[in-house]
């Protein structure tokens, strides 16, 4: 399950380097320390409403924006997460493939099917 801040982060990073702006030109116009923008960025804080509203200012885009790229990526992840977790489940239709011993005739490959 992803964490929250780590994936706002990552799409802050993502939107700033997409602008090609540095950590430093961007933390100046927000009026955040660099050091705290360097951590939001890469997971490590919890920004606050008012500090995302700044940086989201510096970067000149809508906090609701913001919100949905993070929503888009939540739920993609949620769902590969989803999909990981049913396909383990016994009789879900996961299949694995092993390989028998060699015989006269070379490997024999099995299918086996989860009922």
């Amino acid at each position: 399950m992803p964490v929250l801040r780590q994936v706002v982060g990552e799409t802050l990073r993502g939107l700033r380097m997409r602008q090609r702006r540095t950590l430093r030109e961007v933390s100046a116009s927000a009026r955040v320390s660099l050091g705290y923008l360097s951590e939001v960025e890469r997971g490590q804080k919890e920004p606050s409403s008012e500090l995302l509203a700044a940086i989201c200012g510096a970067l000149d885009i809508e906090l609701s924006e913001l919100f949905q790229q993070v929503s888009a990526t939540l739920r993609r992840e949620e769902k590969l997460a989803y999909a990981g977790r049913v396909a383990a489940i016994p009789g879900s239709g996961a299949a694995r493939i092993s390989t028998a011993p060699m015989g006269d005739s070379g490997p024999q490959v099995r299918a086996h099917v989860a009922a």
